[in-house]
């Protein structure tokens, strides 16, 4: 069994005799606890070049005190840069923290390393260091009783057990530390305290953990993370607020790659991030996942042009080839969800119940085999061939000269591009309605080319709203606008779509042979059904393409 917590504490470097200050006296304290005393051994892991410390991440199993076992600590948003919401002197540092039982000492726990695959990437974490510490525990309470942190004195013993950080095997470290963890208190406890520790002769830690102390400088990816949002020359970009998640902000003055590699900085994060969630079948994780890998994939269309044609084929290849497996278990929740409230309006009877039974044998079995293939293909050398050259197209760039020019000039132009693609689709789709002739029957079990057509409408739409994300940070009210815009006709189109593929699916079933008379009805009905839903969501989508017509249009100015 597993659990889970936000850790927010602040570190402190301190001399072997300084003394414990006043803990009553930090603001907002009334009362002390009695000192709780305790012996810590905890060995560290790691692979040989250090990926999870690169990344902020911690992987350790301690025997001793009251949370003995195997810990993983992670930063709020694993798949960001490393080093971004590390303490510092101006505030905590936050980092998530699951739990698993001791187990073998050799042995990580499956669940924990669900959390590490997709930066382990193959790679075993061996045994790295190990950390003996004296701790002493004071828990501050406040007016109310509220236990609010624990304040911890820790002494500290460390030994390399595999050369690491420029060290070798076998060396020893002692050092003292303190720290101020968080329990039910707010953070400004952890600025309160900040005089009183100084006073005493406490210095904020140059270390965000002990591991990072005991190897000394370790590798950051930081540089990693930010070094492709250059320019061509090479200096890199001013830095800004982080509007994509785990990216920065692009200025207006950027030029145009450093636009697209901090929003694909951005989505990498989230495909990172969503890893885990995936391996664990966690609620809407592989609509998450998926929906990232599609965005990079989109964006790299966009801007294809910016960079060589070589690169950007072979990743997006990958990503619809990532895609498409994780599609095959999300297309069949979605369905299984949607029959399944249908069939919950049918008349009660035997037909009902044979028919409804046979939908979840037969989607069942689909999401089960989805699942397990996805689980499978997570752990391929493909699937980590793939994220290591998102990452490196992320730092490393293959621009062409193109992709020096102004962002917002560029920009505008390519999503205009991206414009005018939805607007040709949708006239395409107008002509294959004009050819259709009648309405299909009830009976088909393939997509119309009118309804193809459709589709292609709404993946250029996907499109168009990806291509706005990106320049939200150059165009902001007017990029949302567009996006919102694309966003509503791919959303209508998607209902579209889904009914599309529920009818070919019934359609399917409804075609065995010899089906019992109050089974065929059900059939029908569901059918039926279908057959309106998917009018009513191309009525919607022709609304929703007339309101939206001038927004399209202008782009984004």
């Amino acid at each position: 069994m597993t659990a889970e917590g936000l850790e927010t504490e602040k570190k402190y470097d301190v001399d072997d005799g300084t003394s414990l200050p006043d803990l009553a006296a930090i603001p907002g304290v009334a009362g002390v606890g009695d000192p709780h005393q305790a012996e810590l051994e905890a060995v560290y892991f790691d692979t040989g070049d250090l990926v999870l410390a690169s990344r902020r991440i911690t992987l350790r199993r301690r025997s001793g005190g009251a949370d003995a076992g195997w810990h993983v600590k992670l930063p709020p948003d694993a798949g960001a840069a490393a080093g971004s919401g590390s303490a510092s002197e101006e505030g905590p540092g936050q980092r998530r923290e699951i739990h698993a039982p001791l187990g073998q000492a050799d042995v990580v726990p499956g669940k924990l390393l669900a959390y590490l695959h997709a930066y382990l990437r193959g790679a075993d974490p061996v045994p790295l260091a190990r950390l003996n510490t004296r701790r002493t525990t004071h828990a501050l309470y406040g007016d109310d009783g509220v236990h609010l942190a624990d304040f911890v004195d820790d002494a500290v013993d460390a030994e390399l057990l595999q050369g690491a950080g420029g060290k070798p095997a076998g060396q020893k470290q002692q050092w003292r530390e303190w720290e101020l963890e968080l329990v039910h208190g707010e953070p400004e406890v952890l600025k309160s305290a900040a005089a009183v520790l100084a006073a005493a002769g406490a210095r904020p830690s140059a270390n965000e953990s002990k591991l990072r102390r005991a190897l000394g400088a370790a590798p950051t990816a930081q540089a990693k993370e930010t070094e492709g949002t250059g320019v061509t020359d090479g200096t890199v970009a001013p830095d800004g607020g982080g509007k994509q998640p785990g990216g920065r902000k692009p200025g207006k003055q950027w030029p145009a790659s450093a636009v697209v590699s901090a929003y694909l900085a951005g989505q990498i994060s989230e495909i990172l991030a969503n890893d885990a969630r995936v391996r664990l079948e966690e609620p809407d994780a592989v609509h998450a996942m998926r929906s990232a890998t599609r965005r990079v994939r989109s964006a790299l269309a966009v801007y294809r042009k910016l960079y060589g044609r070589g690169a950007v084929g072979r990743l997006r290849d990958e990503l619809k080839w990532l895609g498409r497996i994780l599609g095959t278990p999300r297309d069949a929740e979605v369905m299984l969800d949607r029959l399944r409230t249908n069939t919950g309006e049918l008349p009660a009877g035997e037909g009902a119940d044979d028919v409804r039974r046979r939908i979840e044998r037969e989607l069942g079995t689909r999401l089960d085999a989805g699942y397990r293939k996805t689980q499978e293909v997570l752990l391929t050398d493909r699937y980590f061939r793939l994220l290591d050259d998102l990452e490196d197209f992320r730092d490393h760039p293959p621009v062409l000269p193109a992709a020096g020019a102004p962002a917002r000039k560029t920009a505008r132009k390519l999503v205009r591009k991206s414009a005018k693609r939805l607007r040709r689709a949708h006239k395409a789709a107008a002509q294959a309605k004009d050819g259709a002739g009648d309405r299909p029957g009830m009976e088909l079990k393939e997509a119309t080319a009118h309804e193809t057509a459709l589709h292609q409408v709404r993946k250029d739409a996907k499109r168009l709203r990806h291509a706005a994300e990106t320049v939200d940070p150059l165009f902001g009210k007017r990029a949302a606008k567009l996006a919102k815009a694309a966003h509503k006709q791919q959303k209508i189109l998607g209902d579209h779509h889904d009914s599309v593929m529920a009818r070919i699916f019934l359609g399917k079933l409804a075609g065995g042979p010899d089906l019992p008379e109050p089974v065929a009805s059900a059939y029908g009905s569901l059918l039926k059904r279908e057959q309106k839903s998917a009018a009513k969501a191309e009525a919607k989508y022709r609304k929703a393409h007339r309101k939206s017509r001038k927004a399209i249009q202008g782009g984004v100015g």
